[in-house]
């Protein structure tokens, strides 16, 4: 969103003040009214009430009914003071802060209604101890065996390490040695994960290789999807399965240069033919995520199997495994 000089000088004006900033931080966890506030933070009341209506006014807070308190929570309007706070956030901390969050713990305990019912409807928004979306993948992940695995514009090395536990292998593919480097680094002493530096349009690895092949946000870096579809489909063992997460089409160059992608996304039906070109059977391909935040980014994901038999091709079906002995056309880092 953007912002004139003079509203720019008023939003940060408004987030200077310790206090509000402290009442900001209590509200990214909890609901509270202002009575509890007042309690938590030992500030007056009537200044409790002014920061409130101020941070109300600007959009970062919204106010609820329930029963005959009014609770107030961060809001989920796309301001541009929210969009301010949501840098802010991650960076503050200290020990004020932390005193103020366990008070407020013990003003939610001693309420009659649970935590779980004083965040129904919208738990994701608020913390629990645990309960995030790594505790609940890695929780998950436990269902699955992948036996071989290639995970493609691997980066540092963040989904092999969530899957190293349920694959007999993984082989980590990037073009870039200073992040395999890193995945090195990440992954060390885990003997069934190994690296190989390779341009994902031509991967020098056998085909029918593997069981399952990861595409994760690698089209966002291709100006040729499908050469990297077809790669990818040729080195899955027959019933192998292909599992691919894209960035849906958007219109925002700026996001796009910022973290190098050459493209602009690559829509459903796109993704789907694709995918049906490369002689795979598509069993799901759709948008599974929106981002809640402007400029709300979707992702699509999809899975798609090999045939029972793939017919052998050429070119990238001729190069040998990197564990094969000669003639590996790539480098192991």
């Amino acid at each position: 969103m953007k912002l004139s000089l003079a509203e720019g000088t008023a939003l940060y004006r408004l987030l200077a003040d310790p206090s509000r900033l402290r009442l900001l931080l209590l509200l990214e966890g909890y609901g509270l009214s202002a009575t509890e506030l007042t309690e938590i933070t030992g500030l007056a009341q009537s200044r409790v009430s002014t920061h409130l209506t101020r941070l109300v006014r600007a959009g970062l807070l919204e106010v609820e009914r329930e029963g005959k308190a009014a609770l107030y929570r961060l809001s989920a309007d796309d301001s541009g003071a929210a969009e301010l706070w949501r840098v802010m956030q991650p960076k503050l901390g200290d020990a004020q802060a932390r005193l103020d969050r366990e008070r407020a713990e013990e003003i939610v305990r001693a309420r009659t209604q649970s935590w779980a019912d004083s965040v129904a409807g919208r738990m994701e928004r608020y913390y629990s101890p645990g309960r995030t979306w790594e505790a609940t993948a890695r929780a998950l992940i436990n269902l699955v065996d992948l036996r071989e695995v290639l995970d493609i514009a691997s980066g540092d090395g963040v989904l092999a390490e969530l899957l190293a536990d349920r694959a007999r292998a993984i082989i980590c593919v990037d073009i870039s040695y200073k992040v395999l480097s890193a995945a090195r680094r990440r992954l060390n002493g885990r003997g069934n994960v190994s690296f190989c530096r390779a341009d994902m349009h031509r991967l020098p690895l056998s085909p029918e290789s593997f069981d399952h092949v990861f595409l994760m946000h690698a089209l966002a870096y291709t100006r040729e999807p499908a050469l990297v579809l077809q790669a990818a489909a040729q080195v899955l063992k027959p019933g192998g399965r292909l599992v691919v997460a894209a960035l849906h089409r958007h219109r925002h160059t700026a996001a796009m240069r910022a973290y190098d992608h050459v493209n602009l996304g690559i829509g459903v039906d796109a993704l789907h033919a694709l995918l049906i070109a490369t002689g795979l059977r598509v069993e799901t391909c759709r948008i599974t995520s929106r981002e809640p935040r402007p400029p709300y980014f979707e992702v699509i994901s999809a899975l798609a199997r090999a045939p029972d038999k793939i017919a052998s091709g050429s070119g990238i079906g001729q190069v040998r495994h990197p564990q094969a002995g000669p003639g590996f056309g790539g480098d192991l880092v």
